[in-house]
């Protein structure tokens, strides 16, 4: 894009010369108005070259926050799922009847302290010690978790006709330790689809901090045990400013 509107300023100025030297007076008027028009023309493609990548970036801000809002949901469903059942679930469907379903346990965890006995059986040296004791209260439909969100269309990717891809599976945390661990995800492709092809290209192919690095915009990860994901903190402002407005 650049190469192209130096180039065509390097032809019009030289177009502009030849005119002045060697045009004859007569068809001055009528080149003039091509030049304007190939002036207007050219000015435009500048502004073009330049609002372009800026629309691009503000555009692709928007549609990012709206997968990640669906991202986050799921995450928050998987989390849950975990909690009550003790693994993760393989598929959307499943947890969308269990957040229909599903109770959480209330607890209440509370500090007594117990004396036991340090010595030996004849001859005792009792010490108190601090035990926290768990108990469980009550229960909570995990559906009051997701109230104000739709829930129901968890599975789509906005602004697309696809869905989220979730896997789960086992990986060693530490020696013999096995750990559950979830990755949903959604392809930039898809959710960029009908933007400048050669923006989305250089989108695919991020990689600074500042971005969502990779191909893929996702939580959570099949090699790693973590519930994050892979966008920058950018896109979790408002999380934080609901949690301040608490």
């Amino acid at each position: 894009m650049l190469i192209t509107i130096i180039a065509a300023i390097i032809v019009t100025g030289a177009v502009a010369f030849l005119i002045v030297k060697y045009l004859p007076l007569k068809l001055k008027p009528i080149v003039s108005i091509v030049l304007l028009v190939l002036a207007i023309f050219i000015t435009w493609k500048i502004y073009d070259g330049i609002m372009k990548p800026i629309n691009f970036h503000k555009n692709k801000k928007v549609v990012y926050a709206k997968v990640i809002d669906q991202l986050k949901m799921i995450r928050d469903a998987e989390i849950a799922h975990k909690e009550v059942t003790g693994t993760y679930s393989k598929s959307i469907s499943g947890l969308i009847q269990f957040i229909d379903t599903a109770q959480l346990a209330l607890t209440n965890t509370t500090t007594v302290v117990e004396m036991v006995n340090k010595g030996t059986k004849w001859q005792k040296i009792m010490v108190p010690v601090e035990k926290r004791i768990t108990d469980t209260i009550g229960y909570e439909p995990v559906l009051d978790r997701f109230t104000g969100r739709d829930y129901k269309n968890m599975a789509k990717v906005p602004g697309t006709d696809k869905e989220f891809s979730v896997e789960t599976a086992t990986i060693e945390k530490f020696t013999g330790i096995q750990v559950d661990v979830f990755f949903a995800k959604a392809n930039k492709i898809d959710v960029l689809k009908g933007m400048d092809p050669s923006l989305v290209k250089q989108e695919l192919e991020a990689r600074t901090s500042d971005e969502i690095k990779g191909e893929f915009i996702s939580v959570g990860s099949l090699n790693e045990v973590t519930t994050g994901g892979n966008w920058p903190p950018s896109y979790d402002k408002n999380d934080r400013a609901t949690k301040d407005d608490k």
